[in-house]
C-alpha cells in the first residue's frame, strides 16, 4: 500500500524536472548571465539582479507564480500592467536630482530636446524591420537611456515586448561610458573637445527651485498629458527635495520607496521573460535597435551641439550635446572626461550636468508624445 502511494506520488515529484525543455534551461542561463553581470562588473545592479532573479523563476516549471492570482503575476497585474512601478520608481529619481545646473543655464534644455531624434529615426527602422507602429514606438524609446519610461511606454503599446525592452535599456544604460565615446570622439574634432566653458555661479533662488518642479508639471501636463503620470511623480520628488520642510518623505523617496520598488519592479521584468516570448528573432533585432537608437541619440545630441558651437561662435563645446539623454549622471560623466582627457585644465562637468538632467524631462517628454499620438 506504501509502495503504492510512493508510485502515486512520483510523478509529481518529477513533474518540474520533466516539464524542463531546453528554451527554459537557455533563459534560466539568460538570468544567470544578468546576475553575474550585475556582481562581477556592476552593470546595473539594482536592476539587472532582480531582472535575472525574475528571469529564472518565470521559467521554473509547474510553481504556478505566472497564472492568474500566482505571485509574478500578481505584482505584474499591480505594478506593470498600471504603470505604478515606474512612476513610483521617478518619485525617487525626482528627489536625487539636482536640477541646479540646468536652472543656472536653461538654454542646455535644447540639448534634451535635440538629443531624443534617436527615439524617432530607430522607430522608423523598426518598422522597415517588420514591427508594427506601436512596437517600433517602444523601441525607439530605448534610445533615451531611460528605463521606467521604456517601461511605461512599452506596457502601454507593446506589453508582449516589455521584457526584452527592458534588457535592452538597462543594460545600454550601464554601457553609457563604452557606447557614447566613441561616437563623440567620431562627430568632434580634437580642437572642439578642448574649447573650455567657463564655470560661472549663477545662483538660484530657493522659490526658483520650488517653482521649478511646478511649472514643469503643469506645461508638460497641458502639452503632453499621456506623460504625466511620469513626470508629474519625477517632479513630485523634486519639489520634495527642494521644499527643504518634509526631509523624512525626501529621505524615503531616495532610499526605502526607490529600493523596494526597483526590487519588484525587476523581479516583474524578468518574469516577462519566459521562453516562449522572448527566445525569437525579434528579440535579437530589439537588442540590436537599442544600440542604433543609442548610437542616433548620442549622435543627434553631438551634431547639435556643433551647431550651437556655430552659432556662438566657438564658444559653446559640442560634447555637452552627447549627455542631453537621461543617463544621468553617468553621461555627463563620460563628457567630462572626454574633454578632460583632451586637455587636462578643461572641466565640463557642471554644463554636461544641466544638459544631462535636461535630459531626464526631455526622455519623459518624448514618451508623453509617443503615447498622445498612437495611445489613441
Amino acid at each position: 500500500m506504501e509502495a503504492l502511494s510512493f508510485a502515486n506520488l512520483l510523478p509529481n515529484l518529477t513533474q518540474g524536472i520533466t516539464a524542463l525543455t531546453w528554451k527554459a534551461l537557455v533563459m534560466m542561463a539568460v538570468g544567470g548571465v544578468l546576475i553575474w553581470l550585475a556582481i562581477k562588473y556592476e552593470y546595473e545592479p539594482l536592476l539587472l539582479l532582480p531582472i535575472g532573479l525574475g528571469c529564472i523563476l518565470a521559467n521554473i516549471p509547474g510553481t504556478g507564480m505566472l497564472d492568474e492570482g500566482g505571485l509574478l503575476k500578481v505584482l505584474y497585474d499591480a505594478g506593470i500592467e498600471n504603470e505604478l512601478f515606474p512612476s513610483l520608481v521617478f518619485i525617487g529619481i525626482g528627489a536625487m536630482t539636482d536640477f541646479g545646473p540646468l536652472l543656472e543655464n536653461p538654454k542646455y534644455v535644447l540639448f534634451g530636446a535635440a538629443a531624443q531624434f534617436g527615439i524617432f529615426g530607430t522607430l522608423l527602422i523598426a518598422t522597415l524591420l517588420g514591427f508594427n507602429i506601436n512596437q517600433a514606438a517602444s523601441i525607439g524609446i530605448i534610445g533615451a537611456a531611460d528605463g521606467p519610461t521604456s517601461i511605461f511606454v512599452a506596457s502601454n503599446l507593446a506589453p508582449d515586448l516589455v521584457g526584452p525592452i527592458t534588457v535592452a535599456a538597462y543594460s545600454y544604460m550601464s554601457l553609457v561610458p563604452v557606447i557614447q565615446p566613441p561616437v563623440m570622439k567620431a562627430l568632434t574634432t580634437p580642437a572642439e573637445r578642448r574649447i573650455k566653458m567657463p564655470y560661472t555661479s549663477r545662483p538660484v533662488s530657493k522659490i526658483t527651485r520650488i517653482l521649478f518642479p511646478i511649472v514643469v508639471t503643469l506645461a508638460c501636463g497641458v502639452i503632453a498629458p499621456a506623460a504625466t503620470p511620469l513626470i508629474g511623480m519625477l517632479m513630485f520628488g523634486n519639489l520634495v527635495r527642494e521644499a527643504g520642510v518634509v526631509e523624512r518623505i525626501n529621505q524615503a523617496a531616495q532610499n526605502e520607496i526607490a529600493n523596494i520598488v526597483t526590487t519588484f519592479l525587476g523581479i516583474t521584468i524578468g518574469s516577462t521573460m519566459v521562453a516562449d516570448k522572448f527566445l525569437q528573432w525579434d528579440t535579437i533585432k530589439i537588442i540590436i535597435l537599442g544600440l542604433v537608437a543609442f548610437i542616433l541619440d548620442t549622435a543627434a545630441g553631438v551634431l547639435f551641439g556643433k551647431l550651437m558651437n556655430l552659432l556662438s561662435g566657438g564658444k559653446l563645446n559640442p560634447l555637452l550635446g552627447g549627455c542631453g539623454i537621461s543617463a544621468f549622471p553617468m553621461s555627463a560623466r563620460v563628457v567630462q572626461k572626454i574633454g578632460h582627457d583632451e586637455d587636462y585644465t578643461n572641466f565640463l562637468l557642471m554644463h554636461a550636468m544641466a544638459s544631462n538632467t535636461s535630459g531626464q524631462v526631455a526622455s519623459v517628454m518624448a514618451g508623453g508624445v509617443v503615447l498622445a499620438i498612437l495611445g489613441s
